[in-house]
């Protein structure tokens, strides 16, 4: 996959997000929640319920992608923003999506067990 440029913003969307929403539905949240425009190249950044799972989504100048990520164990640490929303760096995205707390820099849970 190729990355998002280095002037790309990482914006989170806070709360809990339905998981069930694919491009267009989360498209609709980031413009709602946010007040952005989700075609301008930013990466949008949900969470579900249980915490589990991520879903980002980039517009890459031709089109949405969409990724999702699910942790096996342990939960993506979340802000509790008051206006919904929060900015990460590319450093701290990277940290989220290997479970690691972006805030302190640890890993939430460690594996043990492949099977």
């Amino acid at each position: 996959m190729i990355g998002p440029p280095a002037n790309t913003r990482v914006w989170l969307v806070a709360g809990h997000t339905d998981m069930r929403k694919g491009f267009d539905g989360l498209a609709a949240v980031a413009q709602a929640a946010l007040d952005a425009n989700p075609f301008c190249g930013h990466v949008f950044v949900f969470r579900g319920r249980r915490g589990d799972l991520i879903k980002l989504l980039w517009f890459d100048g031709q089109g949405l992608l969409l990724l999702a990520k699910r942790l096996e164990r342990g939960r993506f640490i979340w802000p509790q923003a008051s206006d919904g929303r929060a900015v990460l760096t590319a450093a701290q995205l990277s940290m989220l999506l290997e479970g690691i707390d972006w805030r302190m820099p640890m890993r939430t849970q460690n594996p043990e067990l492949a099977a």
